[in-house]
Parts: structure tokens; sequence; C-alpha cells
């Protein structure tokens, strides 16, 4: 393979990564901040994907974003609401809304699964006309994903320092103490899971103007990817570094994760192969630590069974 050839692969990964990054600062704050893990991310990630095509598709790119940001927001109430008021676990309440959006998503769709996006004006072509002829013109993808990861983190790291992100960092933490200070749980845990869904969504959104199609099962293994890219982060900044740095782990981990999927597919492994590469770093980045830890207690058993074996001899 040519070096263009890389270079191009490399840049297609960082755009990538950058795009699913916020799906992972969405994960960041319902999963490592409010303690919750929100199995409804694949079918929110393609809400905001069908959402954002459709007005797209009405000539208003610009808009797409936020009207695919407020579909996410009422995804993450739907599944706050279970979870808070209707007693479902929530897992179970993830695993609900992401059955229902399937049919909600084919219905936003026009009752079909494929939507083409290649006529259709979105953010990326807005700022490919409007750097033309610069320097820049050939890096418009990257920096309009640039651009939406960098606000996203600093609306993040701002957001989880005001007074109701101190207390969803709170009934993360312990619940209980959050209850007995009168801070009503179940409103962080709705705004908490609104704020993540919303980030997802704007995912998706991005994601299918960048590939200029949608599919119904654009958003199928997000969850998997998101959770393998933060747990990947946490090695570079882990929850004794200051919340900036967390945050820039998150988006690191989704770059380097894209990277090793563009590595899979530069050694020719099939594309059905990769669902089970992601599998297979979600199973090492959580097991890693553990299996470190045991490590010292095996070597002492393993020496303590040589030690008893040469004593019988």
């Amino acid at each position: 393979m040519s070096a263009a050839n890389l270079l191009s692969l490399g840049q297609t990964a960082l755009e990538q990564g950058l795009i699913s990054s916020l799906t992972v600062l969405a994960l960041f704050l319902s999963y490592s901040m409010l303690n919750v893990c929100d199995l409804s991310t694949d079918g929110c990630f393609t809400l905001g994907a069908t959402v954002g095509a459709i007005v797209a598709l009405a000539g208003h790119p610009w808009l797409s974003l936020p009207a695919a940001m407020a579909a996410g927001m009422l995804s993450g109430l739907v599944t706050a609401v279970l979870q808070t008021k209707m007693g479902v676990d929530s897992l179970l309440a993830g695993i609900i809304v992401n059955t229902g959006l399937y049919s909600v998503n084919i219905a936003v769709m026009g009752n079909a699964s494929f939507m083409n996006l290649n006529q259709t004006e979105t953010v990326f072509t807005v700022l490919k006309g409007l750097l033309s002829g610069s320097v820049l013109a050939g890096q418009y993808k990257t920096l309009a994903a640039l651009l939406t990861v960098g606000l996203t983190v600093g609306f993040l790291c701002w957001f989880l320092h005001t007074r109701m992100g101190l207390a969803i960092r709170a009934t993360g933490d312990n619940p209980d103490m959050v209850r007995s200070s009168s801070v009503n749980t179940a409103l962080t845990t709705i705004v908490g899971l609104c704020v993540a869904n919303a980030f997802t969504a704007l995912s998706g959104c991005l994601l299918a103007q960048s590939q200029k199609s949608v599919n119904i099962d654009i958003g199928s293994g997000m969850v998997t990817i998101a959770l393998a890219s933060l747990l990947i982060g946490n090695v570079f900044f882990n929850r004794t570094r200051p919340l900036g740095l967390r945050t820039l782990g998150a988006v690191i981990g989704a770059i380097l994760f894209r990277l090793v999927y563009a590595l899979a597919l530069l050694l020719r492994m099939p594309a059905y192969m990769l669902k089970l590469v992601s599998s297979v770093i979600v199973v090492i980045a959580i097991s890693g630590p553990y299996l470190r830890s045991r490590l010292p207690l095996w070597k002492r058993q393993l020496n303590a069974r040589r030690k008893g074996g040469a004593g019988e001899c």
C-alpha cells in the first residue's frame, strides 16, 4: 500500500474517531459520571442519524444538528423515566427503548431501511464550500468534526462543574448521600441521560452526513465501540486525573479505536470480523487491570508448586 493510501486511511480513521468520540463522551457522562449503563445507545445513534437526514433532505443542514439532539434528548427522557418513575431496571430500560427505537427509526425514514444523501446539502458540504480555494479545503470533514468535538468537550466540562453537574456526579458516586442532602436523584438521572443521549444522536447525525447515507443498522454495535473507546481512554487518564483530561482521554480512546479498525482493514481482515475485534478489545480493557493485579499471586502459587515438586523428588 502506498504512502498516500496510508495517509488517506489514517485521515479517515481520525474523522471517524472524532465523530464517534461524541458517543464515547455520552457514555462517559452516563456510565462513568452517573453510573448508569445505557443500552439504548445503538437505537439513539440511529435516531439521530435518521432525524438529521430527514431535516437535511428538507433543505436545512444546520437545523439538522439541534433536531437530532432534541430527538436524542427525548430518547434519553423515555429511558430515564422508565428507570426513575416506573421501577424498570436500568439495563432493561435501555434494552426496551433500544428495541422500540428500531420501529421508530423505520417510521422516521418513511417505512424504508436506507436513505441516500448524495445530492443533499449537509453541514460538511457547506463547510467545504466555505473553505473552497484555501489550504484547508481537503480537510473540511476533519475540521467540522474537530470543531464539534471541541465545543462538546467544552460544554461537558462546564456542565459537570455546574450545580446540576455536581449533583449528577454525586448521584453516580453515592445516591443515598445525595438523597439525604434533599437532592432529587430522579431529576439528576433524567437530566444526565437526556444530555448524554443528545451527544449520541449528534454523533449519529454527523456520521450519516459524513458518509452521505443512512441505513437502519448504522448504529449497530455503537455501545460496544463506545465502551471499548472509553476504556482505552481510561488507560491514559484514569479517575484520579482532572475532569478535563478524562474527557480528552475519551476522545483519544475513540481515535485509537478507529485506528485499530483501520489497521484491521489494512491487514485485509473481513468486515464481518470487526465486531469480534470490538468485543475482544472490550474484554482486554476490562479484564486487563484485574489480571495484572492477580499476576503476583499466580507467580507465588507457581513458585510454591515448583518448590513442592522439588521437595517430593
